[in-house]
């Protein structure tokens, strides 16, 4: 029994000194020079790049062989502004011993140490870290150019691990200034049948973190198009110092989309480091959200393009559930959950639900064909236990106002990429209701001119009052085709007035072209009722007082009458308008279930 284990001692034993000898004999036929040639032919048969090795190159045999290399670039595509891509300190490769007999490099580990990249994109869409030669993309379907492409690519997909300190990455597309993103560390160590990941990342005053485990990268690449994939994740982010947990699976059957079901879990987590990650990330232009939006010139609602480019065109499920949201400059939103389904170029965010100090919020958003020029966008919102303190005192701490109980209603559908463009083509409505409150003057000052511009029109006295009763408001907007038409069913009660309002909002143009009807609760100016004859026009950015035509006809009317009868007429009709007590609010408000079937 003794003999058998000898002879496998001893062939493991000549197998070692084979793998030395050979290593020794593979080693001598490759010098420093050679070695750096022969990386330099293969990256540029790979990429149609030049990798240029400027410092000095040195030799390792143990554990493995590797080479070591200092000053190394890599030339940038034709267009770039910058001569070189990648800027490089140090460099070690760690390469496989048996393709070194087939005069072939198989790097299985890369360090570096000092990258700066320089990453830049064109208005025609390039960018160049697509590494297609272009002979091998132009060449793309011709059989004869396969092979080589594929020995190439194997050069690299036999990567294991890799290793990345004091890296700098700028990013420029033409459209801003250069974004600068700090690397520390990023570490994959794909070593048996997981890949480790740990990426330490700093963009502007954000600190982003992940580490975790994934099924093996390496093998995903290998089987990817050629076997079925099943990739399993075990990640957590972590973004200025909180935490989300990223869990799930990814799979992809032979010659199909990817499918992924992932979840998505965090106690605590800041929306506004989220969205510079995936700045970061994706390279794109998104607005700084630490920052409240400049106003745009020509519409009061933005015609900014929504970030559809970041919406992945993919089939799967991500399921959110998080603690506390945190919103910039803004009261975070509690119990935060959801499904969102993707299906190619739909998506689907069912069952949304959310806290927001004492009130709750649900929603259902769909948006499809996302990539085209006009994605439609459905949105059914349901907010309700708010109240106007608790929204306007969100916004500005030194607002004076109590109580306000609000409930919020819509139900939307239209198109666009940016929030103009979808309330200009849209249909359905939208219904707000505000419950009794106490409001200072500064908050009609802070409402905006439109609102400013109704208050002047129906009481320019109201400048002088400290504090004004809000007994109820309340605003049904039916929408068509972009057009909201009001007839009484925008309606206001205040201690002292009361107000209906008619009239269109061409949410297109922007155009205002309202009827005010006001009515004094003290009874002094009913019946004549001058406030009718005032109007709203301009635009909701730029609003402006008009005359009311046919106002004026029936006033001029009850005037006239009023002579004739030597103004008993008038007296007549401030009683009846007296006795006949209007409700603005009650005639507005229409049932919450036809807006919101789920409303309760």
């Amino acid at each position: 029994m003794r003999k058998p284990f000898k002879f496998i001692f001893i062939g493991l034993a000549l197998f070692f000194c084979i793998s030395v000898l050979g290593a020794l004999y593979a080693v001598s036929f490759v010098n420093p020079t050679q070695l750096a040639g022969l990386l330099s032919s293969s990256v540029k048969a790979a990429t149609g790049r030049d990798l240029k090795i400027m410092g000095p190159v040195t030799l390792k045999l143990f554990p493995s062989i590797g080479v070591k290399a200092e000053q190394v670039s890599l030339s940038n595509t034709l267009w770039a502004s910058a001569p070189e891509m990648l800027l490089i300190k140090n460099i070690e490769l760690e390469v496989k011993l048996l393709p070194l007999f087939l005069k072939r490099v198989e790097i299985s580990t890369i360090k570096l140490s000092g990258l700066d990249a320089h990453l830049q994109a064109n208005k025609a869409g390039q960018n160049n870290w697509n590494l297609t030669p272009p002979n091998v993309a132009g060449a793309a379907g011709k059989s004869s150019a396969a092979p080589q492409a594929e020995s190439d690519e194997s050069n690299f997909v036999a990567i294991e691990t890799i290793t990345v300190t004091d890296a700098r990455i700028s990013y420029e597309d033409g459209n801003g200034p250069v974004k600068i993103i700090s690397v520390p560390k990023l570490s994959l160590n794909g070593a048996g049948e997981k890949t480790a990941i740990l990426l330490d990342l700093q963009y502007q005053h954000y600190k982003i973190n992940l580490k975790g485990k994934t099924s093996s990268l390496r093998q995903t690449v290998l089987d990817w198009n050629q076997s079925p994939v099943k990739m399993n994740l075990d990640l957590v982010l972590t973004l200025n110092g909180k935490a989300l947990d990223i869990e799930g699976e990814i799979n992809k059957a032979l010659n199909a989309t990817p499918q992924f079901d992932i979840r998505l879990k965090s106690k605590s987590f800041d929306l506004a480091p989220l969205a510079a990650a995936s700045l970061a990330v994706s390279g794109g232009n998104l607005p700084d959200v630490s920052k409240p939006l400049a106003r745009q010139t020509q519409y009061f609602f933005s015609n900014e393009p929504l970030p559809m480019g970041l919406l992945p065109s993919a089939n799967g499920k991500i399921t959110v559930n998080i603690d506390q949201l945190g919103l910039p400059d803004k009261t975070p939103l509690n119990n935060l959950s959801g499904h969102i389904l993707f299906k190619d170029s739909r998506i689907d965010l069912n069952d949304l639900k959310f806290a927001l100090g004492k009130g709750q919020g649900q929603a259902q958003i769909s948006v499809t064909d996302f990539q085209s020029d006009s994605p439609k966008i459905t949105i059914k919102l349901l907010a309700k236990g708010f109240s106007l303190e608790q929204i306007l005192l969100s916004a500005d701490a030194s607002t004076k106002v109590s109580g306000g109980a609000t409930q919020l209603a819509l139900n939307l559908q239209g198109k666009g990429k940016s929030l103009h463009q979808f309330l200009s083509t849209a249909n359905g409505v939208a219904q707000v209701s505000v419950g009794k409150a106490s409001l200072g003057s500064n908050v009609f000052n802070n409402a905006g001119d439109l609102v400013v511009t109704i208050l002047n029109a129906v009481n320019p006295l109201h400048k002088s009052a400290d504090q004004t009763i809000l007994e109820c408001a309340v605003a049904f907007l039916p929408v068509s085709n972009g057009m909201v038409t009001v007839k009484d069913s925008v309606g206001v009660e205040t201690d002292k007035l009361d107000i209906t309002l008619s009239g269109t909002v061409n949410l297109n143009t922007e155009e205002i072209n309202l009827n005010i009807n006001p009515n004094d609760k003290s009874g002094l100016t009913t019946g004549i009722d001058l406030g009718g004859l005032v109007k709203i026009d301009g635009t909701l950015l730029k609003p402006q007082t008009g005359i009311n035509k046919q106002g004026i006809v029936s006033s001029a009317a009850s005037i006239g009458l009023g002579i004739l009868t030597a103004g008993i007429s008038i007296a007549a009709e401030n009683a009846k308008s007296l006795a006949t007590k209007r409700q603005p609010c009650k005639t507005a408000i229409k049932p919450w279930q036809s807006i919101y079937p789920e409303a309760n």
